[in-house]
């Protein structure tokens, strides 16, 4: 069982960068996936989360407008498309999957992790 995220890197405020996690090992058919992330200094917190019963959750209204999370359960991949980038954006983005019955996808506990992967926002 495995996520393998990938899509991060160094980019200039207002870029867009699209973050990808491709699950082998289970299908997602079941599951929430999403992105977490945490900045140096700060703790973990949830960025978004797409289920195939609830659909999307924005988890910050900061991400709201700018980002936009997407699943294609044929390839059994995530898509976080991040617009607009901004320097409060620089996180290490960790990619997460599991299935959830009860409670907020943004606190929640994943039991799939993918690597983290480096996005950095910067003039």
């Amino acid at each position: 069982v495995q996520l393998q995220a990938s899509g991060g890197g160094l980019v200039r405020p207002g870029g867009s960068l699209r973050l990808s996690c491709a699950a082998s090992g289970f299908t997602l058919d079941s599951s929430v996936i999403g992105w977490f992330r945490q900045a140096p200094g700060k703790e973990r917190e949830g960025v978004s989360f797409v289920s195939s019963h609830d659909g999307s959750t924005y988890c910050e209204d900061i991400v709201k407008g700018r980002f936009t999370i997407s699943r294609d359960n044929a390839k059994n991949t995530a898509y976080l498309q991040m617009n607009s980038l901004k320097p409060e954006d620089t996180a290490v983005y960790y990619c997460v999957a599991g299935e959830i019955y009860s409670g907020s996808y943004c606190v929640n506990e994943y039991e799939y992790w993918g690597q983290g992967t480096q996005v950095t926002v910067s003039s």
